[in-house]
């Protein structure tokens, strides 16, 4: 991950970063996140960084006021782009009020429509915001790179084969340029959980034998149709119901338990056979996505993942992460470690909040000279629970490589104009939408025969 390119500007201070280096430095000798050293290399040439958004809804200010909280008084919003003409002003006005002067965001760089995203990387901002549905990420991660700006981008980066190999094209090329790239898979910044890993990495419990993973839950919020709407802004306000735009709950959600152990394995799974279907939520306001999935990933070394997900009501929930090895168990979510016996020998007492520390660390790497890229890993635990999700809605058995190799996309984003370009899904004629049936029907969700692949 080395870079090649000579640095260009002398050594000035990128941030005042005391505070922030000193909440970096919290684990003694941790590599924060894959990045590249810049040594003497001053990112953007000014001690405040303009930071411009690109989808404003809730995970977009939460992720505004992250970054403002970051850096206090480093870092300024200076331009918002979205679909919605009603978002941003709600994003902002609440974020106005505690930041102030901060938020330099004005009519003039407030964009709406689907050239937004276009609009913002024209401004002067020098690190964009990424949070619209996952389907557009791939889009907009590319222009983001193109345009030369430094990208913080929510996850899941994409949410289908096509997208997750845009996203690594984009990736490799953030890297010539020396643009950072983060990806908010934040459990990686929590320090509770970089203790844990870390130690089950030394080897505190022998290798790993079996991991079990867990995101299961209530219902979520349905955006009602509104009988002015077009199919398209329908599916778009209801996005997480649309795999198209989430990638399904198991993309969109469950991608932050796997993602844990793909980080423990320094590793991602060969394979994955799983179930899963619609149980509970079987009304057209539920899309086309599963409530609940159930995979077995399969690792190089012969490791198993065993996978669940649900978003059903009245059942029981956990959203956790456990791991088996030769000799002991842990509960990493909670960062606990503990030997054959059931006896405690390693308790984390380090931090969470992870959603404001990876904006954190992201700028305490810059202001060291570090160009942070995580775009790999946050490509290939998309892919993870892509290919899970390939494997319960088919009925059949995924291999990666094959997985990686399709060329299905479930939407052109690229070719939509406005609200009143084609849906990629339409409603059947009594209002629901086509469900995958596992076992019958393979063809709707992969584009190759997995029967005829050995």
């Amino acid at each position: 991950m080395s870079q090649t390119n000579k640095p260009s500007a002398s050594r000035r201070q990128f941030l005042k970063t005391s505070s922030a280096l000193a909440a970096a430095g919290a684990v003694a000798g941790t590599v924060l996140s894959p990045s590249t050293s810049r040594a003497g290399y001053h990112v953007f040439g000014s001690d405040t960084i303009r930071v411009g958004v690109i989808g404003s809804g809730g995970r977009g200010s939460g992720a505004m006021a992250d970054a403002l909280n970051a850096q206090s008084g480093n870092v300024e919003v200076t331009a918002v782009g979205d679909l919605f003409a009603d978002r941003p002003e709600g994003a902002l006005g609440g974020l106005k009020e505690r930041y102030k002067d901060r938020i330099k965001v004005t009519t003039d760089t407030t964009f709406i429509g689907f050239d937004a995203y276009k609009k913002v990387l024209e401004t002067d901002c020098q690190i964009v915001i990424l949070a619209t549905p996952p389907g557009f990420r791939p889009l907009h991660f590319e222009a983001a790179v193109a345009a030369g700006k430094g990208v913080f981008m929510e996850k899941p980066v994409a949410v289908d084969p096509p997208g997750v190999q845009r996203v690594l094209r984009a990736t490799e090329e953030a890297k010539k340029k020396g643009l950072p790239v983060q990806v908010g898979l934040q459990r990686r910044h929590e320090r509770a959980y970089m203790e844990t890993i870390q130690r089950l990495k030394d080897g505190i419990i022998g290798d790993v034998i079996a991991a079990r993973v867990y995101w299961n839950q209530g219902f979520l919020w349905v955006a009602g149709r509104r009988p002015e709407q077009t199919e398209l802004e329908y599916q778009i306000r209801n996005w997480l119901y649309f795999n198209w735009l989430s990638g399904d709950h198991l993309v969109e959600q469950h991608i932050h338990n796997l993602d844990v152990i793909n980080w423990l394995m320094d590793d991602y799974p060969v394979k994955a056979e799983g179930m899963g279907g619609r149980q509970v939520r079987t009304g057209p306001q539920h899309g086309e996505i599963f409530d609940h999935h159930a995979i077995e990933y399969t690792y190089a070394n012969g490791a198993k993942m065993f996978s669940q997900c649900r978003q059903i009501a009245g059942c029981w929930n956990e959203v956790e992460e456990y791991v088996h090895c030769t000799k002991g168990y842990a509960h990493i979510s909670a960062g606990r470690i503990y030997d054959l016996s059931g006896k405690e020998i390693f308790r984390s007492d380090g931090s969470r909040g992870g959603h404001g520390q990876e904006h954190v660390d992201m700028y305490a790497d810059l202001a060291r000279g570090l160009i942070p890229n995580e775009g790999e890993y946050g490509a290939k635990s998309t892919m993870t629970a892509i290919l899970g999700r390939m494997s319960t809605y088919s009925g059949k058995s995924i291999r990666w490589d094959d997985a990686m190799k399709s060329e299905r996309k479930l939407a052109d984003v690229d070719a939509m104009t406005s609200l009143q370009s084609e849906a990629p899904v339409k409603p059947l004629e009594n209002g629901e939408y086509e469900i995958p049936v596992p076992g019958a029907g393979w063809e709707k969700v992969l584009d190759w025969n997995p029967d005829k692949r050995g």
